[in-house]
């Protein structure tokens, strides 16, 4: 079995192609969007999803989520003494939950899944989240663009008439926009563009912020530790806060600190001043797209929204002032990168429902290599970036270039192959290098041509050869394949699985005492006293092992503390 996977910044989601349409699979809570969330309880047991992300306000030092963010870096986060983890390993924490769910709903086993990236990850990000993949027991078919899965998922591969669409997608931790063509059952990226360090999560921040900056009278004198919690329980307003403002015309942030109750109204006026810096961010990466594309903002058919942060309302009103035209509806923001994941698992697993459709993508990077020139005063200027194929290239795409040794006598020229768009090699991303000889000529230059061939699979083809000897060599940087050996994969893969993981049954649980934790802390006064209690009924309920009686307690547990914070836990 084939599936398609979001493996988002904020949340996650699992889909499958399955009677004749893509269908988003519930996790054990019943709800379709998994938050992209990993803590570690005190007893070392890992809890993924709905309550890691309730002990995020409670337990600030043993739960980490927006490491989507990391991803490609160094980067580790300590969930406790002794318990490192790099980015790819709490990713595959968060897809092996997402497996289990599947394989739980479908009733077989699931190997092989289709999981989407950022339009504009690099080659690092890209190949991080292929381990994340199966360090989680998958087989990786293929990492697909989030516009271009957006794309299938709005049906545009069904649509006979020839347009051109741009795909606006704004998501927790990162933003993309791609310009897609359709013609003749083809869909083509004519260019992308982004930000990975732009999304929702940048718009809570600075609700925190501005919380932060309004009670900084009475807050004074706080330690690092206390200073992490105190965070961890604004950020979660701020996202309530957020989501709040999406209907209506303000939104409140309330902590509870030190026995007080701490609160500050924010109003949607106020919201989208804070917001204009990052809003302004929003405008160069389309501006880019357009331009590489060689596209007319009044030639676009549709402007599509994708992500779950286009749901607010200052980014909508962007959009529309953007483009001047309000942006097209579809499926859900927060669902259709999934759902467009299942129809390409469709598409791979050639399900006669669905008829053949071509797609073409674009290398989002600039990739070229090393060079130096001679000054005209005979010093030697190094580390310049020569491109060879341009970002926004249609691939899968060959070009090649003419270069020629630095002096006389040269035995041996280094080609060094980069990916990024600074003029400088040391600011962009290396790939790999090559070496060839070449005849030590005693007067003049000897030329060399260096040729790129990169496809669709992220699979870049280096060829150099030396006209005057005819020497070769080649380089293969393979984007889309695991740069771990077996053995090493292995290894990581058998840590992760000795990780103390409840049963899938027992997450429902986990969670709704994770909120009650989290409730308690959060109120004062009779509120904490009446959530005290419903906890420790919940408790008694748990001690006696009686699945319908547990269900039925935790059902009702879960509406009382939806009744006393005024908004639904799914």
């Amino acid at each position: 079995m084939i599936v398609g996977i979001d493996l988002g910044t904020t949340n996650s989601a699992i889909a499958v192609w399955r009677d004749g349409r893509a269908q988003l699979i519930p996790n054990s809570l019943g709800a379709r969007l998994t938050p992209s969330a990993v803590s570690l309880d005190e007893d070392g047991t890992v809890l993924v999803g709905m309550a890691a992300r309730e002990r995020q306000v409670t337990h600030p030092q043993r739960t980490a989520t927006a490491f989507k963010r990391l991803m490609g870096t160094e980067r580790r986060t300590t969930l406790g003494p002794g318990h490192v983890y790099s980015p790819e390993e709490l990713s595959a924490l968060v897809l092996r939950r997402l497996k289990s769910d599947a394989e739980a709903h479908l009733g077989e086993p699931v190997a092989e899944a289709v999981i989407t990236v950022p339009a504009y990850f690099n080659d690092r990000q890209r190949r991080a989240t292929r381990r994340a993949g199966e360090l989680a027991g998958l087989k990786v078919e293929r990492l697909l663009n989030e516009p271009t899965a957006a794309a299938l998922a709005y049906g545009l591969h069904e649509r006979d008439q020839a347009c051109q669409f741009l795909v606006f997608d704004l998501g927790g931790g990162t933003f993309d926009v791609s310009i897609v063509e359709l013609f003749e059952g083809i869909i083509e990226v004519r260019a992308s563009a982004g930000d990975n360090r732009l999304g929702g999560e940048d718009f809570n921040e600075l609700l925190v912020e501005e919380f932060l900056n309004a009670q900084r009278a009475a807050l004074q004198g706080l330690e690092a530790g206390e200073r992490e919690v105190l965070r961890a329980r604004v950020r979660e307003q701020a996202e309530r806060a957020r989501r709040a403002m999406s209907s209506e015309p303000g939104g409140t942030l309330r902590v509870t600190w030190r026995d007080r109750t701490l609160e500050h109204v924010v109003t949607a006026e106020r919201f989208e001043k804070l917001s204009e810096p990052l809003l302004a961010r929003l405008r160069e990466p389309v501006l880019r797209a357009l331009r590489d594309g060689a596209v007319r903002l009044d030639r676009l058919r549709e402007v599509v929204l994708v992500g779950g942060a286009t749901r607010m309302p200052v980014v909508r009103r962007a959009v529309t002032r953007m483009f001047g035209r309000f942006p097209g509806a579809g499926p859900n923001p927060d669902e259709a990168v999934a759902l467009g994941a299942a129809v390409q698992a469709g598409l791979k697993g050639r399900d006669a429902a669905l008829k053949e459709v071509v797609m073409t993508d674009v290398c989002p990077y600039t990739l070229g290599v090393d060079t130096a020139e001679r000054r005209a005063d005979g010093s030697v200027r190094t580390g310049l970036f020569t491109p060879i194929i341009e970002r926004n290239t249609v691939v899968p795409a060959s070009r090649f270039k003419t270069f020629a040794t630095m002096r006389p006598g040269q035995r041996v020229v280094r080609f060094t192959v980069y990916q990024g768009e600074a003029p400088a090699v040391a600011d962009n991303i290396e790939l790999g290098s090559v070496e060839v000889p070449v005849p030590a000529e005693e007067t003049g230059l000897v030329t060399v041509q260096v040729r790129f061939t990169y496809d669709i699979n992220g699979l870049l083809e280096v060829d150099v050869q030396v006209p005057k000897t005819g020497e070769t060599r080649q380089l293969l940087i393979l984007g889309q394949q695991s740069d771990i050996s077996p053995a090493q994969l292995e290894e990581r893969r058998r840590v992760l699985a000795a990780l103390k993981i409840p049963p899938r049954e027992m997450e429902a649980n986990r969670a709704a005492l994770a909120r009650g934790t989290r409730c308690y802390e959060q109120f004062l006064g009779d509120r904490r006293a009446q959530i005290g209690e419903l906890l420790r009924q919940f408790e008694r309920v748990l001690d006696g092992q009686d699945p319908r009686r547990i269900e039925a307690a935790r059902t009702q547990f879960m509406r009382s503390l939806d009744a006393l914070e005024g908004e639904s836990y799914l």
